[in-house]
């Protein structure tokens, strides 16, 4: 069975690398004292993940697991007048979008990897709308779905 774990634990860092920003999963990040830290940041939602646990023709265990990332601009805390907006949210989603980007020279894979011990992964974009329209909000969002396609590395 492949457990989501390190999945999770993959995901979080890759988004944190290609952002420069904080990634929490499923919540506000946290400082170091366990204090939320503002925005800019990313919040990582694991969503559905379904297996399919080897059959007689195939003994590689699989599973798709799907991820939501939620990308949270916000006013610049040294500036009291400063609000959250659609750019900063976009900068940080096409940022994200990355997860998925290929090389550029057409060779296969990806050209950031997302190492899971003992997991080979597929992914793609699932694109989901988002965000909000109003200007007077102090946070903006923008979001994207990931769909990774997971497979065992068979041993031996």
């Amino acid at each position: 069975m492949i457990d989501r774990r390190p999945v999770t634990a993959s995901l979080q860092a890759l988004l944190a690398t290609l952002t420069g920003r904080p990634v929490g999963v499923r919540s506000v990040p946290l400082d170091d004292l366990g204090r939320p830290l503002p925005p800019p940041y990313t919040i990582l939602d694991p969503l559905d993940h379904t297996i399919d646990d080897q059959t007689l023709a195939d003994r590689h265990t699989t599973a798709v697991s799907n991820y939501q990332a939620t990308f949270v601009s916000g006013p610049n805390p040294a500036d009291p007048n400063s609000r959250g907006g659609d750019e900063q949210a976009q900068w940080l989603a096409d940022k994200g979008r990355k997860v998925i980007e290929r090389p550029a020279d057409g060779s296969p894979g990806y050209r950031h990897p997302l190492t899971i011990p003992g997991i080979n992964c597929w992914r793609r974009e699932a694109n989901e709308v988002g965000g909000t329209p109003d200007p007077e909000d102090g946070i903006i969002t923008s979001v994207i779905r990931f769909r990774l396609f997971l497979e065992e590395q068979p041993t031996g």
